[in-house]
């Protein structure tokens, strides 16, 4: 796959307001822009385009989206600084380029078009392929290595906690009971089996009965939540004053953090009671956007993936204060 074709078939979402957010931070010289989920690099492309004085690090797990992002982002130069590692390695990857504060950061979070699109990853319920998911495919254990290994108690739980799936048990308990004769290793044998699991009248609304587990399960290969849990203080405490966090969100278990770090640095940290607010204690963010937007109909017309997204953004307006270290 070229450059030329990941950029038509990757859209951004909320690209503009996304820029709108964005660009602001940089009207200086010299300033820097993270993109932690880099992908294809659509977003990063609008950036480097929008300011044209901003350097981009744009950060992957996967080597092969930061293959295709590198190529695409060429023509910018050394302005473009592609690295292999996992976002919440964000701190390390300041440190290495000698960088104390950057003016933005954004996180484009869950799945890339490339994990969609790629139906060799294992991602898709829907195409037949080896149960892999791993973003990163150079490490870590796939899906089907984790349902060959993992307790049924704790699959159970996945199920139950990152897919919110109803049957959770009942799906945790077929996987387990065909791992002496035939285990799991495919993706029509993975929903297959749930489509058993969940009974017809419950397969009748909301999509394919299989796509709750889908996406547990690449939450749990991928620890996505726990990286999600390092990454937002990570980022709110590498701000320069004036600097913006802009967090794109797909579904509750991620929005629900990012509204929960976001409100830490939004509301004073002064006891109760207190009769004067010491500095110390006052918000070191300012919210940019009310609460979460949503894309507009038009967008979701255009690019139907937008349609679960939630978008929101806070300025560091104070040094100290902070996030927990």
């Amino acid at each position: 796959m070229d450059a030329m074709s990941a950029a038509d078939r990757h859209i951004p979402v909320m690209l503009t307001r996304v820029i709108e957010v964005v660009a602001s931070a940089h009207q200086a010289p010299d300033t820097t822009h993270v993109d932690g989920t880099l992908g294809m690099g659509g977003h990063a492309e609008a950036v480097l385009r929008a300011c044209p004085q901003a350097t981009v690090v744009g950060i992957d797990r996967d080597p092969q989206a930061l293959e295709l992002a590198t190529a695409r982002l060429e023509p910018f130069g050394e302005r473009f600084v592609p690295v292999h590692a996992v976002f919440d390695e964000l701190p390390e990857v300041l440190a290495d380029r000698g960088l104390t504060a950057v003016e933005s950061v954004l996180l484009d979070l869950g799945m890339s078009s490339l994990h969609i699109d790629d139906t060799s990853r294992g991602f898709a319920y829907r195409e037949d392929a080896p149960l892999d998911m791993r973003m990163d495919p150079t490490r870590g254990h796939t899906v089907a290595d984790y349902l060959d290994q993992a307790p049924e108690a704790d699959i159970a739980r996945v199920l139950k906690e990152y897919g919110e799936e109803r049957y959770a048990r009942r799906i945790a308990a077929a996987i387990v009971e065909r791992r002496g004769s035939n285990p799991v290793r495919r993706t029509a044998e993975l929903a297959e089996l749930v489509q058993r699991c969940v009974p017809a009248a419950q397969s009748r609304t909301g999509g394919h009965p299989a796509k709750r587990t889908f996406q547990a399960l690449r939450i749990q290969v991928n620890q996505e939540l726990e990286v999600l849990d390092a990454v937002l203080p990570a980022s709110l405490e590498a701000l320069a004053v004036g600097g913006r966090c802009a967090v794109l969100s797909y579904h509750s278990l991620e929005d629900r953090r990012v509204k929960q770090a976001f409100a830490a640095g939004l509301t004073s940290s002064a006891p109760l009671g207190l009769p004067v607010e010491l500095p110390e204690h006052a918000p070191y963010l300012k919210a940019i956007t009310r609460g979460a937007e949503l894309p507009s109909a038009t967008e979701i017309a255009e690019n139907p993936r937008s349609a679960s997204a939630k978008f929101r953004a806070v300025q560091r307006i104070r040094l100290g204060g902070g996030p927990p270290r």
